[in-house]
């Protein structure tokens, strides 16, 4: 490829929104297997589509996660709640990945923590097909149902950490996402009710029949909403406490079942 056609590439995209335009030009030539697949991942992005569905792939926790088309793309921010949850995990532990989207937190506390028992779980068969790709490779397993409804029963009462990165967007400000997230993923990944937490109050009020004694519940949350958050997790009998880090805007929420 000349000089004048990859200006002009980095110029379109640019044009179409694409703040690293350069970085993403880059990635489009070294995944493209032909002239023709080089292009349609350029169209495909000027055309609004998110850089991780047009890739097929989204780094995060350094460790490459297959993302399909129309699956929630895994946040930067979020690696702040698998460095959390890794804090506290052990080997040998059980974890659980509610809410999974396509796998990343689960797979990538695996490869943190070889020798965990792992199990994901997602309400959206979409989401459901993209996690066994990245969980089975991991050696974990994953299962299609509503929070821990489709959970094997074997684990109830044993699970060590549970990460549930819940939608917690409120209703009326999906219109304020940006066009990436608002059409192309799924609304079910997004829309957390109406102020938010309705998902993340149906994860804590099951949380302690799931949870080891001392075992612990982590959900991602905004900073506006961490108190609301803390004191749904307190009402369900968790001890509790938040960790935020300011660079990534990442705020999270855990909570301890009591070992009495």
């Amino acid at each position: 490829m000349d000089d004048e056609t990859k200006i002009s590439i980095i110029t379109r995209l640019r044009i179409a929104g694409c703040v690293f335009a350069e970085e993403e030009a880059r990635l489009f030539f070294s995944e493209a297997q032909s002239p023709a697949e080089f292009a349609t991942m350029v169209e495909r992005r000027i055309n609004g589509l998110p850089l991780e569905h047009v890739l097929g792939w989204a780094e995060f926790c350094g460790i490459r996660i297959a993302v399909d088309p129309g699956v929630f793309v895994p946040r930067r921010r979020t690696e702040f709640l698998v460095r959390q949850a890794a804090a506290l995990v052990t080997q040998g532990a059980i974890v659980v990945d509610l809410c999974c989207g396509t796998g990343a937190v689960g797979s990538a506390l695996a490869v943190t923590m070889e020798g965990i028992e792992l199990y994901a779980a997602d309400i959206d068969p979409a989401a459901v097909r993209c996690a066994r790709r990245n969980v089975t490779s991991v050696e974990g397993h994953v299962y299609e149902g509503d929070l821990y409804e489709p959970l094997p029963s074997t684990i109830r009462g044993r699970v060590n950490v549970l990460v549930a990165n819940a939608p917690y967007v409120p209703t009326e400000a999906i219109v304020l996402l940006p066009q990436e997230a608002r059409i192309h993923e799924a609304r079910v990944a997004l829309d957390g009710g109406a102020d938010g937490l309705d998902v993340q109050r149906r994860v804590a009020a099951e949380a302690t029949l799931w949870l080891a004694p001392g075992g612990h519940l982590l959900v991602e949350t905004s900073e506006r909403q961490a108190q609301l958050t803390v004191e749904i997790f307190i009402q369900n009998g968790l001890i509790t406490q938040v960790a935020y880090y300011d660079e990534l805007d990442a705020t999270v929420v855990i909570g301890t079942r009591p070992n009495v």
